[in-house]
């Protein structure tokens, strides 16, 4: 007969993820021996918390926004895509981000005014073929888009260019995505 094995609950859990605000509580109280202190142990850990997250976060798009060509060569897909992001948002689209598995093919959705683009990025150091269009062809369905583009970092096959021309997908390679990035 199966039997489910039940996961061992981490007891430690709860108790790691308080430590900090203990900690910080526990300077305040040290500092101005108040249970007032305390407090304020735990606020100012909550502010400097948060304002180190977003400087970080403000960090990592900035250093994307100066990424050339080269560095996007060295990138990780997932980095590619948040490259391209920041690219579009700084011409104009807003932008979301599909999840990195099952997302039917897109990458990016972009939407300007009512037009809902549903983008697949490719950092690749060979060309790209045929499947990179199929999988946005199919994603144009999914996410109810009225255009569908490729983004690369390379070029693109002959029999991707002839799927992409006969099912109106726009190509994007890499003398136009060096040519978008130095706009």
């Amino acid at each position: 007969m199966f039997r489910r094995r039940r996961k061992k609950k981490n007891k430690h859990f709860p108790f790691m993820r308080l430590l900090p605000f203990l900690i910080a509580g526990a300077g305040g109280w040290y500092i101005f021996e108040t249970a007032q202190g305390f407090g304020i142990g735990i606020g100012v850990y909550i502010i400097l918390w948060l304002f180190i997250k977003i400087w970080s976060n403000s960090r990592h798009s900035a250093r994307l926004r100066k990424a050339g060509i080269a560095e996007v060569d060295t990138m990780t897909g997932e980095e590619f895509e948040h490259f391209l992001g920041e690219l579009f948002k700084r011409r104009g689209f807003r932008v979301s981000y599909t999840k990195a598995s099952g997302d039917y093919g897109a990458d990016l959705i972009l939407k300007d005014g009512g037009d809902i683009i549903a983008v697949q990025a490719k950092r690749y150091n060979s060309t790209v073929g045929v499947k990179a269009v199929q999988e946005i062809i199919g994603a144009v369905k999914m996410y109810n888009a009225t255009e569908a583009w490729v983004v690369t970092n390379s070029t693109f096959t002959k029999q991707a260019k002839k799927l992409a021309d006969i099912n109106d997908v726009y190509l994007i390679d890499r003398q136009e995505l060096i040519s978008m990035i130095l706009e």
